[in-house]
């Protein structure tokens, strides 16, 4: 009877499964990054995201969080509670606050320091989008960015 009763329950959960909408993955883009006022041992920056949203449904978020990677190595993270709608079809820009430890500028000193140039650099912008029990939605966008041109961001 037992047996019964959980294969009952697996079935049900898989079905339940089944009854999620089908949702295609935002497009999150780095659209800019802005330096902010700083604290003693640490740089802060504005980092300026576009998010489109392709899908019928409007997506409700309720926090987001990124981590920042340049070259390879770790460079800056950040938080925010902002909460706001992303219509049917539509894009928004949010902008987020991030931090950059002193340990984390001396990691990409030396990095850079064995690098040949400082055109094309590689980095990588891992995140999440709050969104609720099954809104929550995982994003990473990659590029490469020019330190030679500060306004190649």
């Amino acid at each position: 009877m037992r047996k019964l009763i959980a294969l009952t329950l697996v079935l049900l959960s898989l079905s339940a499964c089944a009854l999620l909408p089908n949702r295609d993955p935002l497009a999150i883009n780095v659209v800019g990054i802005e330096p902010l006022p700083s604290q003693e041992l640490e740089m802060r920056f504005a980092v300026k995201l576009r998010l489109q949203n392709p899908n019928e449904n409007v997506i409700d978020y309720n926090g987001i969080a990124l981590d920042l990677e340049v070259n390879g190595r770790p460079l800056a993270s950040g938080v925010s509670d902002q909460q706001g709608r992303i219509g049917r079809y539509s894009e928004e820009i949010l902008v987020i606050p991030v931090s950059v430890s002193a340990f984390s500028v001396l990691r990409q000193t030396l990095g850079l320091s064995q690098t040949q140039s400082l055109d094309n650099l590689p980095y990588v912008l891992r995140g999440k989008l709050a969104g609720g029990l099954f809104g929550t939605q995982r994003f990473i966008d990659r590029g490469q960015i020019s330190l030679n041109n500060p306004g190649a961001w």
